[in-house]
């Protein structure tokens, strides 16, 4: 009789095998309900944003955005995504990057974080009732997710630099559906969207981490 194989646990495998039993822990020690939620910006950000800084023009916006995703990359302390909100004097009024994995939760996409440090701030859900015009620069298309918050948050203007088929491209990320014509639905209710700003330079952020084997979700 042949001897039996041993299968060889993946790197996937041993860190999803980590995560259950860290998750199992939890659980055992903390029995009791959640009932708040604590999210937060990795610590570089304060040193990558100028909020005395004007930012006038479109590829300007993006730029900063697209460098919050490098950084966030480089620091390892999320995907490869950032957003800013800026107000109409082209000064920030909030930023954001992706931190799905160190938060352990789905909603903390970039723009999503964007979006809540800016409404916290405003103390406003819809921004734009405080302040007009408001834009959301972002390093990438929106995801399904992030493209219904957009619709709520508030903003006159949505700036994108990489497209969907250039993040499903380069990493393994799934971007969602979205309706045919995602952009006229947005344009529809108010938002003007502007794409392909510095495109090649957001690809190149997601092609970093794409070759890195950084994680996805």
């Amino acid at each position: 009789m042949p001897a039996r194989r041993r299968c060889t646990p993946t790197r996937r495998g041993l860190r999803r095998r980590a995560r259950y039993t860290a998750f199992l822990a939890r659980i055992q020690s903390h029995a009791m309900l959640y009932a708040q939620v604590h999210l937060t910006l990795p610590a570089w950000i304060h040193d990558a944003v100028d909020l005395q800084a004007s930012y006038p023009g479109d590829a300007d916006k993006v730029a900063l955005a697209i460098e919050l995703s490098r950084r966030n990359v480089e620091a390892r302390s999320g995907g490869p995504f950032g957003a800013v909100v800026f107000g109409p004097d082209h000064r920030v009024i909030a930023a954001g990057v992706n931190r799905v994995v160190p938060h352990a939760t789905s909603l903390a996409h970039a723009e999503n974080m964007a979006y809540m440090l800016a409404q916290q701030r405003l103390q406003n859900p819809r921004l734009n009732q405080v302040l007009a015009p408001i834009t959301l620069a972002t390093s990438s298309q929106p995801c399904c997710q992030c493209y219904g918050a957009t619709i709520w948050a508030g903003i006159d203007r949505l700036l994108i630099g990489a497209r969907a088929e250039d993040v499903m491209e380069l990493t393994e990320f799934d971007e969602g559906p979205l309706p045919a014509d995602w952009a006229g639905e947005l344009e529809r209710r108010g938002i003007t969207v502007v794409r392909d700003i510095l495109r090649e330079q957001a690809r190149q952020v997601l092609h970093v981490y794409g070759q890195g084997g950084g994680e996805h979700y």
